[in-house]
């Protein structure tokens, strides 16, 4: 017969509180586990320091400079249309250096040359039949003088007849009936000689507007054959200007109109720069600003003489008086690079361009901080920008260095390491 022993209460209740202590414990290990673990800082972004663009910032004076490519133009540019029609028989190729008289280019155009013949045959017969007229009017305005003057004569011979008649009625010798009949007849003389002495005046008047009529006439040729020549003459198109030979839009056997451009010619010894400014950066610029061209073979001084008020495709177009002398190799359509100096910015503080960032924006920049080894995001706000500088607003300070390479490589990190 077997019996039950019966355990001692108080060993469960050890046991019990054993299994309450170690939960506990566990419970506490893993809150600090789970503590220690959001605690630490997230592991830094291995960057390879020998890859990146830094820069240091300062604090000082800043010259803003906006920049741009463009080319060198002629300022004096002769673009050379055809005044008459013709087909083309000659052409100079560009290239050569030409003088205001270089015939560059020959055009054919025989119903011209036919027009010119005519217009001189035609004025040849205005001006023999302007002579011919003239002889005709002296004739006729002869005979009016020959005819005043006798009338002239007459009245002279009356007026001496009608005094010798006042004498001889003033002794008796003869009746006063004849000393009447003599003063009329000189009355009579005196109304001729006043009509023979209008009638020539307008002979006269009229020998002269019938003269201009027809010399106005013979004007006309003369302006007619004078066009035509001119025209025939422009078949052999002059360059115009010193300089050199830069185009000729056509070919041989081409026929040209009035006005179709035929050549043109350059002086390559006059030149200026037409710089592309970003549209963005054109809003400060001004006329008179100073600038520096880069030829690729030597920069040249200069300052901007015009801004073009339209806009294309993003670029404004600026126009820079060259005052510097050309390097050797400078010649019209030549590439080069343009900096403009917009303002200098005294005592501020600034720090090289960065890859992104505009004028007045706010960015996140990488500052490297500790011993060099490490870098972290900070918040910059950018002011006025240069063409390789920008001033900092907030943010950094003098001294500080900063990554300026594109920072989108490590986008969602806070923290670089710099290895």
């Amino acid at each position: 017969m077997s019996m039950d022993i019966q355990r001692d209460p108080s060993v469960k209740r050890k046991k019990k509180l054993r299994r309450i202590a170690l939960a506990a414990a566990g419970a506490a290990a893993l809150l600090a586990i789970t503590v220690a673990i959001y605690s630490l800082e997230p592991a830094a972004y291995p960057v390879d320091r020998d890859a990146l663009y830094t820069d240091t910032v300062k604090r000082g004076d800043m010259v803003r400079q906006v920049r741009g490519p463009g080319t060198l133009v002629p300022e004096e540019v002769r673009w050379i249309p055809a005044r008459t029609e013709g087909r083309v028989e000659r052409i100079t190729q560009p290239g050569i250096e030409v003088g205001p008289d270089t015939v560059i280019l020959e055009l054919v155009n025989p119903e011209l040359l036919q027009e010119v013949e005519d217009a001189g045959l035609a004025l040849r017969s205005a001006e023999a039949d302007y002579r011919n007229l003239q002889a005709q009017l002296e004739s006729e305005l002869l005979e009016s003088q020959a005819a005043r003057e006798a009338v002239e004569a007459d009245l002279e011979a009356a007026r001496l007849d009608a005094e010798a008649n006042a004498e001889l009625a003033a002794s008796g010798l003869i009746p006063d009936i004849e000393l009447k009949r003599s003063r009329l007849v000189e009355g009579q003389l005196e109304s001729r000689l006043r009509i023979e002495e209008r009638r020539l005046e307008k002979a006269e008047d009229s020998v002269a507007a019938r003269l201009a009529a027809r010399r106005a006439q013979v004007e006309q040729l003369v302006a007619a054959a004078r066009l035509r020549r001119s025209q025939a003459d422009s078949l052999r198109v002059r360059a115009g200007i010193t300089g050199v030979l830069q185009e000729v839009p056509v070919e041989v056997g081409q026929q040209v109109r009035p006005g179709e451009i035929l050549a043109r010619v350059a002086r390559p010894d006059t030149l200026k720069a037409e710089l592309q400014i970003p549209e963005t950066q054109a809003k400060d610029l001004t006329v008179g600003q100073p600038a520096r061209i880069d030829t690729r073979n030597g920069i040249v001084p200069g300052r901007v003489v015009r801004i073009d008020p339209a806009v294309q495709n993003g670029y404004v177009l600026v126009d820079v008086d060259l005052e510097g002398e050309l390097p050797r190799g400078a010649r019209p359509d030549l590439s080069v690079d343009g900096t403009i100096q917009i303002e200098k910015l005294e005592d501020v503080l600034y720090v090289g361009r960065p890859a992104y960032g505009e004028s007045g924006s706010t960015i996140q920049l990488f500052e490297i901080v500790g011993d060099g080894d490490a870098a972290v995001r900070v918040d910059v706000r950018l002011g006025r920008a240069s063409v390789n500088t920008i001033e900092v607003v907030s943010g950094l300070e003098e001294g500080d260095v900063v990554i300026l390479s594109d920072p989108s490589p490590w986008d969602g990190h806070d923290r670089l390491k710099l290895d």
